[in-house]
């Protein structure tokens, strides 16, 4: 895999520089010192992956992950120091198609293969993403429908690249009083689930958190999987984090959760899949179309990455495409 390095910061450009040496599939394609370099860079040379910086000078990488994904779009993590304090800066990437984030290597560690393994896991699950390992194996199938007693209604969700920004807009359009439970299911770190759940809560009328284990979904609020394991809908109707399958890519899977729901779920559910890279979620999607259930795919013009839904509409998985603003007026339609 090629990569592009975007840092203004000459010692975090070399520890970036070493990490990617660790790995003899991995190597440099260029480094910019800012945002407009790398928008440059990638129009002249477009790597595999570019490991993005949020706060450079001339332009930050917010602007230069929009204009990237706009022009020559690839994948892009966010790599900076202390990601925690710059949440907010990490969704806005997020939302413009960025696939991850992480802190960069600290500097002066005694083992610098310790340090950079989680940048190196996430270049890993991303070479799988975009083809440069082969393909993973798929997911095993679920089994038939069980039982599950008291079944209400649910809305379930799965956002990956661009998601945060999709999943504030449709979440606004929904109103305080929507009548059934609301399950999110978003890539992002488990690091950063909290965060995102508190950023959404400044955007929406529903009450944002994460999911507590052996909880049941309810109208009245929205639960964010919030750990590096997989969400699971079970039988009696509670949701678990399990981590098998342990061979699947994301964790969490919106694959294993939709097909957890359309395993578990006798009430009326609808399924949701929004912008993102990768097909995680379109075969959940369709197994939830298979149990009747009405599903929906985010269209092409509005999807920040358009891999995912286009995934799910291939398989004909999703009852209907619509853009994104049309959404959240369709589930209250359905819901009524």
């Amino acid at each position: 895999m090629r990569i592009g390095i975007v840092n203004d910061m000459p010692m975090a450009v070399e520890m970036l520089r070493r990490a990617v040496a660790l790995e003899p599939e991995l190597s440099v394609a260029w480094v910019a010192a800012n945002g407009q370099e790398a928008v440059d860079q990638c129009a002249r040379d477009r790597p595999d992956l570019v490991l993005m910086d949020l706060i450079m000078p001339v332009m930050d990488g917010v602007e230069a992950t929009r204009r990237i994904m706009a022009e020559t779009p690839c994948a892009i993590v966010v790599v900076t120091a202390d990601v925690a304090r710059h949440t907010s800066r990490v969704f806005d990437a997020m939302g413009h198609g960025a696939l991850d984030a992480t802190d960069t290597p600290v500097v002066g560690c005694a083992d610098l293969r310790v340090a950079a393994a989680p940048l190196l896991r996430k270049i890993r699950n991303i070479g799988w993403l975009i083809g440069r390992y082969g393909k993973r194996p798929a997911l095993s199938p679920v089994a038939g429908p069980g039982p599950q007693a008291d079944a209400k209604r649910l809305l379930v969700i799965g956002a990956s690249a661009g998601g945060p920004a999709a999943l504030a807009q449709l979440l606004a359009g929904v109103p305080a009083d929507f009548p059934a439970g609301i399950v999110l299911v978003q890539h992002v770190d488990a690091s950063f689930a909290a965060g995102m759940a508190d950023w959404l809560n400044d955007q929406v009328a529903l009450p944002v958190r994460l999911v507590r284990e052996g909880e049941s979904p309810a109208p009245g609020q929205i639960l964010l999987a919030g750990t590096g394991d997989h969400l699971r809908l079970q039988a009696d109707g509670t949701l678990r984090y399990v981590q098998d399958p342990k061979e699947s890519l994301y964790r969490p899977s919106i694959d294993v959760f939709f097909h957890s729901v359309a395993q578990h779920w006798r009430g009326q559910a609808a399924g949701v899949l929004l912008t993102g890279m990768g097909q995680d979620g379109a075969r959940g999607l369709r197994a939830l179309r298979e149990r009747g259930c009405l599903t929906i795919a985010q269209d092409q013009a509005t999807s920040a990455v358009y891999g995912m839904p286009k995934a799910a509409a291939a398989l004909q998985a999703a009852v209907e495409i619509c853009p994104l603003d049309q959404i959240a007026p369709r589930l209250i339609q359905a819901f009524a």
